[in-house]
């Protein structure tokens, strides 16, 4: 079963815009956003892939790292690696992506080992490295950033009980999404919470997701 608090590393074919392999352990330190998404599927295009880019803009490298994952759990034979590269290549993304491996089935590797459930998708990792947030479907940018910045401003080694108060104040300042209907994303419509407490003693914000391209169990 997937664990927020140690969570998995991303199994990939190959990176791309990259020079090596990327590890999420070699990030920590740093708040990570990993961008999920697929080239067929509008929504990642319209939303998931223009967000990220916007967001590896409006912060330094050196305190957000913002990466790619592209899992292809649909029409697996016109989203091979190659066509990924030329896609990426094509839409001048520079951001590094990895290509999720083949599990041998229809769902990729960390697909499973994530529990992911459809594109454009959003996983957001503390300085520690536990995941904060899975959001699945569009995310409205202030949303995001006010996250990321809230995220930030925690310590490599900031104490347990520093990242409670920290999501109590994130949940008492900013609206609950359940409120409003995302836009389409590529996921099987559920509307349970995506948004991962690494203490499950206080709460964090849930979403409604959009209709779009489905992952059927």
């Amino acid at each position: 079963m997937f664990n927020p608090e140690n969570p998995p590393d991303i199994t990939a074919s190959r990176w791309l815009n990259s020079d090596g392999k990327i590890s999420l352990k070699q990030q920590r330190g740093k708040v990570v956003v990993v961008a999920i998404f697929q080239m067929l599927c509008q929504a990642s295009l319209k939303y998931g892939l223009p967000q990220a880019t916007r967001l590896r803009a409006a912060f330094a490298d050196s305190e957000l790292a913002v990466l790619g994952l592209h899992m292809a759990f649909e029409n697996h034979d016109k989203q091979t690696l190659e066509e990924v590269e030329k896609f990426l290549a094509h839409s001048g993304i520079e951001f590094p992506v990895a290509y999720d491996k083949p599990s041998g089935d229809a769902i990729p590797t960390t697909m499973k080992a994530y529990e992911l459930q459809g594109t454009p998708a959003l996983l957001i990792f503390d300085r520690q490295g536990r995941v904060r947030r899975h959001y699945l479907g569009a995310v409205d940018d202030l949303r995001l950033g006010a996250e990321v910045m809230a995220l930030l401003s925690e310590d490599r080694n900031a104490p347990r009980e520093f990242s409670i108060a920290l999501e109590k104040k994130m949940a008492a300042a900013l609206v609950d999404p359940n409120a409003h209907v995302h836009g389409p994303g590529c996921g099987h419509d559920h509307s349970h919470d995506h948004a991962h407490d690494h203490d499950h003693d206080h709460d964090a914000p849930g979403h409604v997701h959009g209709p779009g391209c489905k992952h059927n169990h």
